[in-house]
C-alpha cells in the first residue's frame, strides 16, 4: 500500500477543475461572476467554436492591482472573504478563490488587468505563468481562455457538440442578463452577436431580448414583501406556458439558483390557472439578508440553504396570486401575420360637408363605403343586436347555500308571455353587478355540438367551454365545503381492509395519532396491514381507498400530512365527475345561468385543471374576418 503524500498543486487544480470548469458555459460563468464582483458595467463574451477553441472575456470593473494578478491564481487566493465570520454574511457571487486556478490548470490562459493606472499581463499554461509583462492602463479586465481541456482528454472526450455547448453558454449569458437589466452584455459567438443588452436596468427590456416580445408582452410584474424578503420580477399569463421548469428563473441576492420548494411556490401561485403538464414563465428575485442564505453547499453555487424557506415559499405563492386576481385572463384568438392586401376602389371621397346635402340614399351608400373608427363601429354593432335580435328572457339566479345538481337540472321554464319591461330590468341588474365580478356579462345566443357556448355582448363574441364552466363552478364549491374544518366521520358497516409494505406499516403506525386528529381511524391488524373503521365525511365517494394510500404517500415523500393538499385534489375529483358533459344539449334558460353563475366564481378563467374556459372575438377581429374593415 502506497504512503500518504499531499498532492501538488497542479495536479489538485485539476481535481477542483472537475468540480467547477465541467464545460465551456462554466469558464462563462466563474469569469462573468469575477467581473460583476468587479463592479463591471459593460461585459463583452466572444467565443468560437462553442468556447472549446477560446473564451474571451472584457470588462470595465475596477481591475487587478498588478501586485496581485499572480497572487489571484494560487488556489484558495480571494478577495471576497478575510475571516470564516465572512461566510455567513456573503454578498458576493465569488468567494472560494478556485475559479481562476482552476480555468488556468486545464487550458491556456492570457490576461491584461489594470486599475486605471499601471496594468500587467500574464500568459499560463496548464497552471504555470509562462509570461508576464506589463500592459496598456485601459481600466479593467480581459482574459483570454483558449484549448480548453489540452491536458485532460478524458474530460474533452465528453464534451457535446459544438451546437450544444454554444447552447450552454447562451443559456449562462441570458441568465446574467435577466440578473442584472443594469449592466450591459455583449454575446458574440463565431463572430455573430447572440444577445445585446442596453443596460438601462429595464428588466421587461432584457425579458424582450431573451425570450422575445411576444413573451414579453404577456408578462405581469410581481412584487410581494415580509418582514425578511422581498420579493419582485415578472411572471407571464397562464396562457403562456412551456413544457419544462427551465423557463421558470430564481434569483437569491443577484445569484441564480435552483431549488424545488421555491419552484413549487410558483407554480403553486398559478393554482388552477395552469394546465396539467405545463410550467409557468418567470424571472423573480428575491432579496435577503446574507445571514438567512447559505450558498457554499454546491461546488457551483447552484444549490443554496435557506433559514425560512416555508416563509419564503408562502411569500412568493401569495404574490403570484394577489397577481392574477386583479387580472382578466379571457384569452383571444392568436392574431394572424398581416397579409398583403389587394388595392381596393375607392367608392366615395368629399372634401367638404357637402355630404349632409345628399340624398339620404347616397348618404347611406357614402357610410357603408367609408370604414368606421372602433368606437362607432361598436356602437354601431350594438344597435344591429337592439333592432335585428329579439329580446331573450332573462332569469334571476338565486345563490343558495345547496350543492349544485350534478346533472345541471334546472326548474320547469313557465311558458309564460314576457314584457320588455321585466327583461330589461333583469339585464339592468346584471349589468350593474358586473363591477363586482372578473367577467363581463354574457349573453347567451346558443349552442355549437352541444359542448360550446355562443354568446355575445357589447365588446364581441365569446365561446365557453360548457363542461370547463361547470367545473369550475362545482369546484369553487366543494373547494368552500371542504376546506372548512369537519370532525364530522364516517363510520362504515363494512370495515375496509388495506395492506402495506413493511416500510409504509411501520410510518403508519408512528403517525396513528395524525391520521386520528383529522378523522381516519386505523386499527393495525397485523402482518402489514390495516383495518379503517371510519374516516371524515369529505373523503370522494368511490375514491376513499385511494385516497387513504395519497395520505401514506404524502408521509413517505414529505414525512408530514398535508389535508389542504387532499382536500385540494378531491375537490377536482369530484368536480370533474359531478359536471356536465360535452354533447349535452341545453335549454337557454340554463346556458344563461350557467354564465351568471360562472360570472360569480372567484376564478372564471380556467378549469381546475388549467384549461380555458371563455375564449373573446372582439367585434373589430370579426369584421376584419368578414372583410367589413380593411
Amino acid at each position: 500500500m502506497a504512503g500518504i503524500q499531499q498532492l501538488n498543486d497542479a495536479l489538485s487544480n485539476k481535481i477542483a477543475a472537475g468540480e467547477v470548469v465541467e464545460r465551456p458555459a462554466s469558464i462563462v460563468k466563474e469569469l462573468i461572476e469575477n467581473a460583476i464582483d468587479a463592479k463591471a458595467k459593460d461585459i463583452l463574451v466572444e467565443i468560437e467554436e462553442g468556447g472549446l477553441r477560446s473564451i474571451r472575456i472584457v470588462d470595465d470593473g475596477i481591475g487587478i492591482e498588478k501586485d496581485e494578478l499572480e497572487t489571484a491564481f494560487l488556489r484558495h487566493a480571494t478577495s471576497k472573504i478575510k475571516t470564516d465570520r465572512d461566510l455567513f454574511s456573503i454578498r458576493t457571487l465569488g468567494f472560494r478563490g478556485e475559479a481562476l486556478p482552476s480555468i488556468a490548470s486545464v487550458s491556456n490562459v492570457n490576461i491584461q488587468s489594470s486599475t486605471g493606472e499601471d496594468g500587467k499581463e500574464l500568459q499560463l499554461a496548464g497552471g504555470e505563468i509562462t509570461s508576464s509583462k506589463p500592459a496598456h492602463a485601459r481600466r479593467g479586465t480581459t482574459i483570454e481562455v483558449t484549448d480548453l481541456f489540452y491536458n485532460t482528454p478524458a474530460r474533452l472526450k465528453y464534451l457535446k457538440t459544438v451546437l450544444t455547448e454554444s447552447g450552454h453558454v447562451s443559456d449562462v449569458l441570458n441568465r446574467m442578463a435577466l440578473a442584472y437589466p443594469d449592466i450591459r452584455f455583449h454575446y458574440v459567438s463565431d463572430g455573430k452577436t447572440m444577445l445585446q443588452t442596453a443596460g438601462n436596468n429595464d428588466l421587461l427590456q432584457v425579458i424582450a431580448q431573451v425570450y422575445g416580445r411576444q413573451t414579453a408582452a404577456q408578462m405581469v410584474a410581481v412584487e410581494g414583501d415580509s418582514l425578511d424578503y422581498h420579493v419582485s420580477g415578472f411572471v407571464a399569463k397562464p396562457e403562456l406556458t412551456r413544457a419544462g421548469r427551465q423557463y421558470m428563473s430564481i434569483y437569491i441576492n443577484g445569484r441564480y439558483i435552483r431549488n424545488y420548494k421555491l419552484a413549487n411556490a410558483i407554480q403553486q401561485g398559478f393554482h388552477t390557472l395552469l394546465p396539467i403538464g405545463r410550467f409557468p414563465v418567470a424571472i423573480l428575485k428575491l432579496e435577503m439578508d446574507p445571514v438567512l442564505i447559505d450558498v457554499n453547499v454546491h461546488p457551483a453555487k447552484l444549490e443554496v440553504r435557506l433559514s425560512k424557506e416555508d416563509e419564503l415559499a408562502e411569500v412568493i405563492r401569495t404574490s403570484i396570486k394577489k397577481v392574477f386576481a386583479q387580472q382578466t385572463l379571457i384569452p383571444e384568438p392568436s392574431k394572424q401575420a398581416k397579409q398583403k392586401k389587394d388595392e381596393t376602389e375607392q367608392l366615395a371621397f368629399t372634401l367638404s360637408y357637402q355630404q349632409e346635402e345628399q340624398a339620404p340614399a347616397e348618404r347611406n351608400t357614402v357610410a357603408e363605403a367609408q370604414p368606421l373608427p372602433l368606437k362607432q363601429k361598436e356602437d354601431r354593432v350594438s344597435s344591429w343586436k337592439q333592432e335585428e335580435e329579439p329580446p331573450q328572457p332573462v332569469h334571476e339566479i338565486k345563490e343558495e347555500d345547496a350543492e349544485p345538481r350534478s346533472d345541471f337540472e334546472l326548474a320547469p321554464v313557465q311558458q309564460e308571455s314576457v314584457t320588455a319591461e321585466p327583461i330589461k330590468q333583469a339585464q339592468d341588474e346584471v349589468e350593474a353587478q358586473s363591477d363586482l365580478t372578473k367577467m363581463p356579462p354574457l349573453y347567451p345566443v346558443g349552442q355549437m355540438h352541444g359542448t360550446y357556448i355562443v354568446a355575445q355582448n357589447e365588446n364581441g363574441m365569446y365561446l365557453v367551454d360548457q363542461h370547463a364552466a361547470q367545473e369550475r363552478i362545482k369546484y369553487e364549491y366543494f373547494h368552500k365545503k371542504l376546506g372548512e374544518p369537519i370532525a364530522a366521520t364516517q363510520t362504515l358497516l363494512v370495515p375496509m381492509t388495506l395492506e402495506f409494505t413493511t416500510s409504509e406499516a411501520q410510518l403508519i403506525n408512528e403517525s396513528l395519532a395524525k391520521f386520528e386528529a383529522i378523522g381516519l381511524f386505523l386499527e393495525d391488524f397485523g402482518k402489514n396491514t390495516f383495518v379503517v373503521r371510519a374516516h371524515p365525511t369529505w373523503f370522494p365517494k368511490g375514491d376513499e381507498e385511494e385516497t387513504i394510500k395519497e395520505m401514506i404517500e404524502q408521509l413517505l415523500s414529505n414525512r408530514k400530512l398535508s389535508v389542504q393538499a387532499l382536500r385540494e385534489e378531491a375537490s377536482i375529483l369530484m368536480s370533474c365527475k359531478a359536471a356536465i358533459k360535452a354533447n349535452r344539449h341545453l335549454r337557454h334558460d340554463e346556458i344563461f345561468q350557467l354564465l351568471e353563475t360562472l360570472r360569480r366564481c372567484q376564478e372564471p378563467y380556467t378549469c381546475p385543471h388549467g384549461r380555458p374556459i371563455v375564449i373573446h372575438f372582439s367585434t373589430y377581429e370579426l369584421e376584419k374576418m368578414f372583410k367589413r374593415v380593411m
